[in-house]
């Protein structure tokens, strides 16, 4: 890997390298490790930081098809000197029950908790039917009167409704009227949640496998949570961009190159947007993790520390 870097790597992936110093300070890492069980020094984690950042760029279908493959930098930013297959994936995932998934969500939820992105007093919980394309012979559901039944997996999400007020149905003693007319048509921004941040990988299901299922979702709310993050210093207008949008004119659309000087890892963007903003949050970047009382050296980098630069 470090040949690698020292040969300098250019490609259009390196929008993805933005987010390391997001993984550390929500502590990424030390999640994977602790839901595949291993040490910091086996493989298992950064195959499912791979997954992370698979979510992160809205991909989907077979590995060996995708632009992917082309390099650019993904493999590196996950640790690893080439690209996990379909089936070092598969494995992985299969591994792990729903179980292990949920424990992993519920600290990514103290952590996000703790960090203020969300309160947590009022909780709108909103069911969803993901579209699945398992071969397996499965209950089929119509959306609407006008679209033909197909598979789908059904699923559950839960918003914080307390940030801004936005009150929702419960069983608590209020006048009925205003509970129906104005509380709950606000349950809505589920459906804007979902709409804007679906196709991190929850637009489709591939695998009726629970275990396999939970396990791909719960990468995908790592991602969002390492999104969000980085949203906050992105500025406007690309902070609003839904995650489609976001995948493809920033994580992909970033020009720049990978190279490793002494013992830091150093990424130059020349067409970054916002760049005097990105400037001042990311340049000079292991000092300012100091200050925040973060480690700058990346544990699943083996211990380069990472700075950027904007031309």
């Amino acid at each position: 890997m470090r040949q690698l870097l020292a040969d300098k790597v250019q490609g259009n992936l390196l929008g993805l390298w933005l987010l390391v110093p997001e993984h550390l300070r929500l502590g990424t890492w030390d999640l994977l490790c602790g839901w595949t069980g291993q040490p910091p020094e086996r493989v298992e984690p950064r195959l499912a930081l791979q997954l992370v950042h698979e979510a992160v760029l809205c991909t989907s279908g077979l590995r060996s098809d995708r632009s992917l493959t082309q390099g650019g930098g993904l493999e590196l930013a996950n640790g690893l000197p080439f690209l996990a297959s379909d089936s070092a994936v598969h494995d992985l995932l299969a591994q792990h029950t729903v179980e292990d998934a949920l424990r992993l969500q519920v600290a990514l939820g103290k952590i996000r908790r703790a960090s203020g992105h969300f309160r947590g007093r009022l909780l709108a919980v909103d069911p969803h039917r993901v579209l699945s394309y398992s071969q397996r012979h499965m209950r089929t559901h119509a959306s609407h009167k006008a679209s033909r039944p197909a598979k789908v997996a059904q699923t559950f999400w839960v918003l914080d409704a307390d940030w801004h007020f936005k009150a929702f149905l419960c069983t608590a003693n209020r006048a009925e009227v205003d509970a129906l007319t104005l509380d709950f048509p606000r349950r809505w921004h589920v459906e804007e949640f979902f709409n804007a941040h679906q196709t991190l990988g929850w637009k489709r299901a591939g695998t009726a496998n629970l275990h396999i299922r939970y396990g791909q979702m719960t990468m995908a709310l790592l991602a969002q949570a390492a999104i969000h993050q980085l949203r906050m210093r992105l500025g406007e207008p690309v902070c609003g961009w839904d995650a489609n949008h976001l995948a493809k004119d920033f994580f992909r659309g970033l020009d720049g190159d990978v190279r490793v000087q002494d013992d830091t890892i150093l990424v130059t963007y020349y067409n970054a947007p916002n760049e005097s903003q990105l400037r001042e949050h990311y340049e000079n970047l292991p000092h300012r993790l100091r200050e925040e009382n973060i480690n700058p050296q990346v544990p699943w980098l083996y211990g380069f520390k990472l700075d950027f630069r904007f031309r």
